[in-house]
């Protein structure tokens, strides 16, 4: 995803405090995470806005459950947004809560299974950042498109992205999610929590490690395998060469962790850097590993405001993994 439709922290140039250029990581919507001065408005990232959600005085229906989202993400909600329902009717009563990465038919069918009809994903359904049909040749003619439709609409289930405001929350709720599923909370920089300084190993050893914890099937690695390093810039999913290229020129930053981007772009450059003799490297964990920790985050926030209704975590599989094997058709 790009721009604001990126699943990652955005990365853009700043002036850091030693007077030097470099690179801050900010926010999808160019509001840095760790400004107080980015939720002045917002207050407590617990506290609920002036359009607080109506209680309900039975299952809770979707609508409601977004509207408490909402009220608790601790930034002003504003239009356009790709946070929006993708399918289904927002006025089901709600049986059960599937948080997850991404809607894919399998997390669909799991969560139908376990009785849960409201799926809050982070990236599309309908393989478009916008969700559009239009995008494939057949349009909703599209075997694929199609049966994946009929299977929401058969189990009457809902679909709602939470996308822009997951990342713009303070702090991002992606990144937070990663810094548990790693424990670095210690080696986090105060001043930007995408940067780290970590005790010192090799990029081959750290993408090992990063790539076991995340649930990496396949961790790709440019430039020097072997290289020591220390400092560390983590941007989850896919934020673009200019952010990511941002990261890379902070003289200090040794090595970027990535979801995914263009072989072209970021990958080219740091395979330049590395013939250059510079001291730079890429780890590359696939989209969904790289966030994925990020939705279990999302999880656990919600069950701290919504009550009522069962919320799980439907992890999504690592598309570059073997997949499973499918049960026979009867």
């Amino acid at each position: 995803m790009k721009i604001l439709g990126c699943a990652a922290a955005m990365l853009v140039l700043a002036s850091s405090s030693c007077g030097q250029n470099t690179a801050a990581l900010f926010s999808p919507d160019g509001s840095s995470p760790n400004s107080s001065a980015a939720n002045s408005s917002a207050g407590d990232s617990n506290a609920p806005h002036a359009g607080a959600a109506h209680v309900s005085t039975g299952p809770l229906t979707a609508n409601e459950v977004i509207e408490q989202i909402k009220a608790h993400v601790g930034v002003p909600w504003h239009e356009p947004t790709v946070d929006t329902f993708k399918a289904g009717d927002p006025q089901t009563r709600i049986t059960g809560i599937a948080v997850t990465m991404m809607a894919t038919l399998d997390v669909l069918q799991r969560a139908a299974a376990n009785g849960q009809n409201l799926i809050i994903t982070h990236e599309p359904t309908f393989f478009d950042h916008q969700d559009n049909p239009t995008q494939l040749p057949e349009g909703e003619q599209d075997p694929v498109l199609a049966q994946k439709r009929a299977f929401i609409a058969e189990h009457h289930l809902v679909v709602w992205r939470f996308h822009d405001y997951w990342h713009r929350r303070n702090p991002d709720g992606i990144e937070a999610g990663n810094v548990r599923a790693l424990g670095w909370e210690k080696f986090q920089d105060p001043a930007n929590q995408y940067l780290f300084t970590i005790p010192e190993t090799t990029v081959e050893k750290l993408a090992t490690e990063v790539g076991a914890k995340l649930h990496a099937a396949v961790p790709r690695i440019a430039g020097d395998r072997r290289m020591k390093v220390t400092r560390v810039a983590f941007s989850p999913g896919s934020a673009g060469f200019h952010r990511e290229a941002g990261a890379l020129e902070m003289p200090d930053v040794q090595v970027l962790i990535a979801g995914e981007t263009h072989e072209w772009e970021t990958v080219e450059y740091v395979t330049d850097a590395y013939t250059e003799r510079r001291a730079k490297a890429l780890i590359l964990l696939g989209h969904i590993a790289s966030e994925q920790a990020g939705m279990e985050e999302c999880a656990r926030w919600l069950r701290t405001f919504v009550s009522g209704v069962r919320i799980e975590f439907v992890a999504s599989g690592d598309m570059w993994a073997a997949p499973a094997k499918l049960p026979e058709k009867h």
